[in-house]
């Protein structure tokens, strides 16, 4: 659930991030480009995995450019995470890697909505996705029952999808905010869920609908060609915005998954959107050497 743009304001600075894993780039196959693959020990990372920094970049690729060049220029905490569509290796930079989901948990849940009950809650799913509209989202977790048999369903959706670390819960933490929108959801494990996704049951029914973002929540992400992705946003009980977003990208040899996120040092939600933005534009830079995955 995100937190309406009413709520928006400037706080000091942002607590929060964890350690930078960073990427390490490779010459492969008959191309002249570095591809980006992980170290093995930054293989499949979870939220609470520590492992020591390993800069092995090549200096012009992406992992260089966002850590030497990107990074220190944004004022706030930044992450990043790439895995080829049907992949099962996490790469990752910056210094942001978990926080609440937001509204980015919409696409489980409008799946395992659409599931339990084909084309009866199409509308709800459209405006949830979409529009990233609260009481259709709000309407969708209804649809499944009980708050635990809701919570459960969505997480089982995470498992499926290779998440096997988040937790939905079924109560909320915070009484102005949606239970499900507040599930702690790691940058990590949030692409490895956004990495299967194409491959799950149904799910053509979620991923047509993120590359509908309507053209007000079309930052970050959402600037790059062909994108099917999902926001999103709200403040910590200090009042300071967490902005992020998943989806999968177009590239040769298929689609590449992306996980970003930022928090700025001012705690201003429009700040992050540019962050995020930034983030994106670096991406779309580099987007020749990434290699993309099918199911």
């Amino acid at each position: 659930m995100d937190a309406p743009y009413s709520l928006r304001r400037r706080f000091a600075r942002v607590a929060g991030g964890g350690a930078a894993v960073l990427l390490v780039a490779v010459l492969t196959g008959c191309t002249s480009k570095p591809v980006l693959v992980p170290d093995a020990t930054t293989a499949a990372a979870g939220p609470t995995t520590t492992t020591s920094a390993v800069n092995l970049a090549v200096p012009g690729t992406l992992a260089w450019d966002f850590t030497n060049e990107l990074q220190p220029s944004l004022s706030g905490k930044i992450g990043l995470a790439v895995m080829p569509v049907g992949g099962d290796r996490v790469v990752a930079v910056g210094d942001w890697n978990s926080g609440p989901a937001w509204s980015s948990i919409k696409v489980p849940l409008a799946l395992a909505a659409l599931r339990q009950n084909p084309g009866g809650y199409t509308a709800a799913a459209t405006a949830a996705i979409t529009l990233s509209d609260n009481t259709a989202a709000d309407t969708l977790w209804q649809s499944l029952g009980t708050p635990d048999t809701a919570a459960a369903t969505v997480q089982a959706v995470l498992r499926e999808g290779g998440d096997t670390v988040t937790t939905v819960p079924a109560t909320r933490a915070r009484a102005d905010y949606s239970a499900f929108g507040q599930a702690e959801w790691s940058i990590a494990d949030q692409l490895k869920f956004a990495s299967k996704l194409p491959c799950l049951p149904q799910s053509e029914s979620v991923t047509s609908l993120m590359g509908k973002i309507s053209s007000g929540q079309r930052w970050g992400l959402g600037t790059l060609d062909g994108a099917q992705f999902k926001g999103g946003w709200g403040p910590d009980p200090s009042g300071n915005y967490l902005v992020r977003q998943f989806g999968l990208i177009p590239v040769q040899g298929g689609q590449v998954a992306i996980a970003i996120a930022a928090q700025a040092t001012s705690g201003s939600f429009d700040e992050g959107t540019t962050m995020l933005t930034k983030i994106s534009a670096l991406i779309g830079k580099h987007l020749g050497e990434l290699r993309g995955g099918a199911c």
